[in-house]
């Protein structure tokens, strides 16, 4: 036979506390986040935190804050678009230096050009 009123307050006190538990574990993880400049989102915070995402989804408070955090750092650049743009700018220098090597040395083999014609020119003078 069942029970017609069971008592399931402990299951429900149990299941609030885990859920407080797991809200402050997201917590933490989103402050450690924003201290090491991590990008936010919900796989990243999912990741650091060890909480699914679906539990992120779900909790509506967690979620318009992951989602405010995450459209707070649209405008800032990444670290991999930070490297990206320093080896972009790096690569310009690099071009640019070989360019003028390059003209340098067409500058220098037009000279030694000049200078062979010279000395065949006096060399078949002297047949």
């Amino acid at each position: 036979m069942s029970n017609e009123n069971p008592n399931t307050e402990g299951i429900i006190k149990h299941a609030k506390l885990k859920t407080e538990k797991t809200i402050q574990k997201v917590e933490e993880a989103i402050k450690k986040m924003i201290k090491k400049q991590i990008k936010i989102n919900f796989n990243s915070v999912s990741a650091e935190s060890g909480v699914s995402k679906a539990f992120l989804y779900r909790n509506t408070e967690l979620r318009e804050r992951i989602e405010t955090l995450r459209n707070q750092q649209e405008g800032l650049p990444s670290i991999k678009q930070a490297k990206r743009n320093m080896s972009d700018a790096s690569k310009d220098v690099i071009i640019s230096s070989l360019r003028k090597r390059i003209k340098d040395l067409e500058k220098e083999n037009k000279e030694i050009k000049e200078q062979m014609k010279i000395k065949f020119g006096k060399i078949y003078e002297g047949i």
